[in-house]
């Protein structure tokens, strides 16, 4: 009982410097202690994230079964900005922790700097098509003039405010790659603490604030990360990371910057060829009417929120192997692959069996319409069924990243779901007319055939010889 009690004072005692962030030297000591140390604040920084986004459906479906299927609609879009932004995120990471490692603190900073440029660039254009095209683009992607009508708004709100998406995530990256994910985790704290506030505000009204409907919840999500950007941004210049930004600065570094594309350009192809597939996805979707299709989003919140901390260790893998690779320990790079990759594995096995036992009751909890039920937990059920299988994979992918290497990712990425998964949806689902199991089938035989192919790419060991 004793060593019991001392082992969990232990576990305790390194979550409170794990959230603390008191710890930002991951190149030697325990491996085991890295990963914990890096991976729980990662993991609740994900959580906060997903636990925001089940609450955001929860609101929005009290609205219409329309509402629903605007969100998934709109964001099968806004994942095409998440592909960029995590592009982008990637380099930030891979050349920030690998300056940090090599202790070289004032490269760090120029790249933090020119990362920040370019995602401001960016997200402009975004919100020029955002603003002046909303009801073109859920017309492309399949909406009724009744789901458009009512759901345009929150397509207007969101893409036009991406800004705040863009960098919430790239300056959260450069965090990760100095090794305080602790602020990164309380950045988004933050911004969905505000947003879960401010969401039925929006949404239904309170005093002298009208009901925005589905427009609402986009409204409170861009003052939420707005916010948290703000947040992020007095860190910098108030001198409370290892990168401390001054006015002097602020300047563009051309040089930099061409590197930074350089290396985001596998980053921003891997993630545009994987989003781009779901926005493909959903489209299939769309063609078995607004019932179906919610209840299909509603399973890809759900899911998404059991991913959380399974990226929140990928993330955690990335950065040990981009601080070990500057540190000239490619071996300990290694290693930490592995072992978070088992974590991983196993964590993700008890959630693919929680939710084969539990979908029907999970997707009621969202909306009790008979047919949204039935198409959410049959999809949850098919998506997660080989979560082991993803588990192990999604770590060994996002260790390529920390390295540099984001060209390999891209090409797994670009047979899996290109080559294999969209032809394999769009077979069964309209051809051979199986409907929405062909659809959830496809992503379950994509994400098995990515883990076996990066897999047996990592243990090549190429990755090790890759400069950024």
């Amino acid at each position: 009982m004793q060593s019991d009690s001392l082992s969990l004072n232990k576990i305790v005692h390194y979550f409170k410097i794990a959230v603390t962030g008191k710890q930002k030297e991951f190149t030697s000591g325990s491996i085991r202690r890295a990963i914990f140390m890096l991976a729980v604040p990662m993991i609740l920084e994900m959580l906060m994230e997903s636990i925001f986004a089940l609450v955001d459906i929860m609101y929005v479906s009290q609205i219409s079964v329309n509402a629903v299927a605007t969100i998934g609609l709109t964001e099968s879009v806004i994942t095409l900005i998440y592909a960029v932004a995590i592009g982008l995120s990637i380099a930030a990471t891979a050349i920030v922790a690998r300056r940090v490692g090599a202790k070289d603190i004032k490269g760090a900073t120029e790249a933090a700097i020119q990362v920040i440029f370019l995602g401001v660039f960016v997200a402009i254009i975004i919100s020029v098509i955002g603003l002046l095209y909303p009801r073109e683009i859920l017309e492309i992607m399949g909406g009724s003039p009744d789901l458009i009508e009512e759901g345009f708004g929150y397509t207007k709100v969101l893409l036009g405010g991406n800004m705040t998406i863009m960098l919430l995530f790239l300056i959260n990256a450069i965090f990760r790659g100095t090794g305080e994910a602790s602020i990164s985790m309380w950045t988004l704290i933050l911004s969905n603490g505000l947003n879960i506030i401010l969401d039925p505000i929006f949404i239904f009204g309170l005093g002298p604030i009208p009901a925005f409907g589905v427009e609402g919840a986009a409204i409170a999500t861009t003052i939420g990360r707005g916010t948290a950007v703000l947040f992020q941004l007095g860190v910098f210049f108030f001198g409370f990371s290892k990168i401390k930004i001054g006015l002097r600065d602020i300047v563009i570094r051309v040089g930099v910057m061409f590197h930074l594309i350089k290396v985001s350009l596998g980053g921003i192809g891997q993630f545009f060829i994987g989003t781009s597939s779901w926005v493909f996805l959903m489209r299939i979707m769309s063609e078995f009417g607004s019932e179906v299709l919610a209840g299909y989003t509603i399973a890809i919140r759900v899911m998404l929120f059991s991913l959380m901390p399974a990226w929140g260790m990928s993330s955690a893998a990335a950065t040990l192997v981009g601080q070990n690779l500057g540190a000239n320990k490619s071996d300990r790079a290694e290693q930490s692959v592995w072992k978070t990759s088992t974590y991983c594995a196993l964590f993700m096995g008890i959630v693919s069996i929680i939710y084969l036992v539990f979908a029907p009751q999970i997707i009621e909890w969202f909306n009790k319409t008979d047919t949204v039920i039935s198409s959410g937990s049959l999809s949850l059920r098919i998506m997660t069924a080989p979560f082991v299988f993803y588990g192990f994979g999604m770590i060994v992918l996002n260790a390529f990243n920390g390295a540099g290497d984001t060209k390999t990712p891209t090409y797994i990425n670009f047979v899996c779901f290109w080559l294999i998964q969209l032809p394999f949806a769009y077979l069964a689902a309209i051809t051979l007319n199986y409907g929405p199991v062909g659809v959830f089938s496809a992503i379950a035989v994509g994400e098995v055939l990515m883990t076996i192919i990066a897999v047996v790419w990592f243990k090549k060991g190429l990755w090790k010889k890759v400069e950024v």
